[in-house]
């Protein structure tokens, strides 16, 4: 999902450097969302792991 944050943000920057201001607030629009939700997510699960002192097994 970070790298979907990535995306969209230099998507927004290329598009408001090539003069696209309604397209580039979009992309960056789309990028401050998923970084939030991102953001989110990892608190949720920083917290649900403190809480029950386990720890998510990796997948290799």
């Amino acid at each position: 999902m970070l790298n979907y944050v990535i995306i969209f943000f230099v998507l927004a920057v290329l598009s408001a450097f090539m003069g696209f201001g309604g397209l580039a607030a979009d992309f960056a629009g789309i990028a401050q969302f998923l970084a939030l939700v991102f953001i989110v997510l990892f608190v949720a699960t920083l917290i649900y792991n403190i809480l029950t002192g386990r720890r998510e097994r990796p997948l290799l």
